[in-house]
């Protein structure tokens, strides 16, 4: 008896055993699941910002090239901004009705086209337009990808899992811009965007293989559905007030890294194109920073890390002032750092907030966060014929005070 006793502890232990096993190898292929799709979702931010300011420090050679004003060549950065701005809602709205992989994946195999048919542009007008073609797809990865990430990490890690994907904005934000300087330096600035072009398709290849399909989306029967959900979210003031914030965060980011190029271009600096690639160096600390930001909004909560982060901004674009090169690099990666964790917060605070059509809301956030930017690459310029780069820090801090107002008086905790 003891024996068949003991034989039967032994099975049921054994049994137990095997279920507690198959329970955390279960757990450990979710774990491994979750952490595959955010370095995927990652690769689609990656490619997306590869192309998205990549002209940013060829402005100075445009100038030369077409002759036209710093306005003018600026529209390079802001068509693109613009088109991603009006396309961003219906992009989020297409993506509720047939899904997030099904939008993200053909979106960046069009703007790997769109990217190599820039390259060959007459002149700056046609350039303009490129970039304007460029960015009506761009907004559909941008938008569906924050949507991805809010569905499937919905309930737990979601602020984690944002600040990847923002790390993924950051590396593709900084590999573009780098790339685009060296390759136009070194054999024309319609080579910078073959090279893009090229990248971006890889990317696309790589995000249809890697990119797992969502197990938490529910599609809308029809688009009518999705238009009464954005009517819905435009009268929630918490998204406004999200939405406010993230029109400044993208309006200081294109501001400051649009007009910087003509400060270090001129006296005493009087950096090359590729030096002014280089200078996008400072958004490699974004990658080290950004993942913090997850961290910070689940001890501090999104107000707090909000403001903290602005904080971070206006120290950093204090120091710019100072006229010592090593003194201004320190001071944008300051503000860089500063702005990559506003961005984090606020989309992770969006995609929290949203209760319901998140492709619509973040569709909605796209929009607002990318007219900010259009203006910030157009509005500075005014302010730099007053009085240069002096006037421009004082434009984007008056701006950084405006989103310490909203977010005091109308953000949760």
């Amino acid at each position: 008896m003891k024996k068949f006793l003991g034989t039967e502890g032994q099975l049921f232990t054994g049994a137990y055993g095997q279920k507690a096993r198959s329970r955390s190898s279960l757990q450990q292929q979710t774990r491994l699941s979750r952490k595959g799709s955010a370095y995927a979702i990652a690769f689609v931010g990656f490619c997306s910002f590869l192309n998205l300011y990549a002209t940013q420090p060829l402005l100075p050679l445009f100038t030369q090239i077409f002759h036209r004003s710093k306005v003018e060549v600026s529209l390079t950065v802001s068509a693109t901004t613009i088109a991603v701005a009006l396309s961003a809602p219906w992009a989020g709205v297409l993506a509720d009705r047939i899904g997030r992989k099904q939008v993200i994946v053909p979106a960046l195999l069009l703007l790997s086209l769109f990217t190599g048919l820039t390259a060959t542009a007459s002149g700056l007008d046609a350039l303009v337009f490129w970039r304007f073609m460029q960015g009506l797809l761009m907004a559909a990865v941008f938008a569906v990808s924050i949507a991805y990430v809010s569905e499937e990490w919905a309930g737990a890690g979601v602020g984690a899992a944002m600040a990847i994907y923002v790390t993924g904005n950051v590396l593709g934000g900084f590999s573009g811009r780098v790339l685009s300087g060296f390759i136009a330096d070194l054999c024309g600035w319609r080579w910078a965007f073959v090279m893009l072009s090229g990248l971006t398709l890889l990317g696309a290849i790589a995000s249809e293989l890697g990119l797992p399909s969502s197990r938490n989306f529910t599609a809308k029967k029809d688009i009518r559905s999705s238009v009464r959900a954005m009517a819905l979210h435009l009268r929630n003031p918490r998204l406004i007030a999200a939405y406010a914030v993230g029109f400044n965060i993208l309006f200081s980011n294109v501001a400051l890294f649009t007009y910087v190029n003509f400060y270090l271009s001129a006296p005493p600096f009087n950096l090359n194109t590729i030096a002014l690639g280089l200078v996008f160096c400072v958004y490699l600390l974004g990658v080290v920073i950004t993942p913090i930001a997850g961290r910070w909004i689940e001890r501090l909560g999104y107000r707090r890390s909000l403001l903290m982060a602005i904080g971070m901004i206006c120290l950093g674009l204090g120091i710019t002032l100072m006229p010592h090169l090593w003194l201004v690099i320190a001071g944008l990666a300051i503000s860089a750092s500063g702005i990559f964790i506003c961005q984090s917060v606020t989309t992770s605070y969006v995609g929290t907030t949203a209760r319901e059509s998140r492709s619509a809301a973040t569709g909605l956030y796209v929009s607002a966060y990318y007219v900010g930017g259009s203006l910030g690459a157009v509005l500075p310029g005014f302010f730099w014929s007053l009085g240069e780069w002096t006037a421009c820090v004082l434009l984007i801090l008056a701006i950084q005070a405006g989103t310490v107002a909203v977010a005091i008086v109308h953000w949760q905790k």
